[in-house]
């Protein structure tokens, strides 16, 4: 009986470990996804009572607490509960997932229940560390005009094989929208970007850093900071102040990325000061940390203008 009950405890401390793999923060590749974006998922505490996840990704665009998790036979699974729609009878549907790791990554499948032509396959790899800071070591190099006030030369639909839906009017970049995202054809890494823009009433847009994370624009004058207010790090990181203008004004953002922190300047009021940014936003395109990346303008939601975009590459 001892030996029987060694061996059981040795296979669950054995079963713990191999679960307790799943733990960590990865970027997720969607190779079919018909909005061409990136998820992003946090795994705690797998192997013990107490697994714990939050998800970004389909169907909604915040940062999520995942309500429903676990790993089973060396796969884990999670779901999302009546959020994808409803039969005819209006029975709520619900989003499951679930992933098995293979060479170091999450293979994985998402699929709303009862709908298999849902179906998508995902791909995990584990979010690289960046040491880099902002600590006053960083040099601007030359600026760069992403916009050059004519045309859109430089940048590119994000979904592939679709017209922009983006038009130059006397100097100034609109969408028509819904339009698709527009992604700068130029990647960088470390930066400081300058745009001016303007929302249109009860409109909101943002602007993709790196492709990946998004600082939202959005018609919110008057009202407390929020995480997914203007000039929030979209569902990460909460303004200090709201100093939006209204819509229909013209307004401005300098934007600071090194590493993972961020500043953010919301016409000349400093409202993020060198936050770390701890992961995707929904905004993602390119799921590659550690690597650079373009820069996005949300074009799929309201009317907004953008007539100055200038990036200042920050090198050592």
């Amino acid at each position: 009986m001892r030996v029987l009950a060694f061996l059981a405890a040795a296979c669950a401390a054995f079963a713990a470990t191999a679960d307790s793999q799943f733990n960590g923060r990865w970027d997720i590749s969607v190779p079919k996804d018909p909005r061409a974006r990136a998820w992003w998922l946090e795994v705690a505490g797998a192997g013990t009572p107490d697994i714990a996840g939050k998800f970004v990704g389909a169907p909604g665009g915040q940062l999520d607490v995942i309500p429903q998790i676990s790993v089973e036979n060396g796969e884990l699974k999670f779901a999302f509960l009546k959020r994808y729609g409803a039969r005819a009878a209006g029975e709520q549907l619900n989003g499951l997932y679930r992933a098995r790791l293979v060479g170091g990554k999450l293979q994985g499948e998402f699929e709303i229940e009862g709908r298999p032509e849902s179906k998508l396959e995902w791909i995990g790899v584990r979010a690289p560390a960046i040491s880099e800071k902002d600590d006053g070591s960083w040099k601007p190099g030359h600026p760069v005009e992403l916009f050059n006030g004519r045309d859109l030369t430089g940048w590119h639909s994000r979904l592939p094989n679709r017209e922009t839906g983006w038009r130059v009017e006397n100097g100034v970049l609109k969408n028509n929208a819904p339009a698709p995202d527009l992604v700068s054809d130029a990647t960088f890494w470390n930066f400081a970007l300058h745009v001016e823009y303007k929302v249109a009433e009860h409109s909101n847009s943002g602007i993709g850093l790196r492709g990946r994370y998004e600082v939202q624009i959005l018609d919110d004058a008057g009202k407390p900071p929020s995480l997914h207010g203007n000039g929030a790090l979209y569902s990460r990181i909460l303004p200090s102040m709201n100093a939006s203008r209204p819509a229909g004004e013209w307004q401005s953002f300098d934007i600071r990325l090194v590493g993972r922190q961020v500043t953010v300047v919301l016409n000349d009021h400093k409202i993020i000061d060198k936050q770390t940014i701890e992961g995707l936003t929904a905004i993602a395109s390119d799921p590659h940390e550690g690597k650079p990346g373009p820069f996005i303008l949300q074009g799929d939601h309201g009317p907004v203008e953008f007539r100055k975009i200038v990036v200042v590459p920050l090198t050592r």
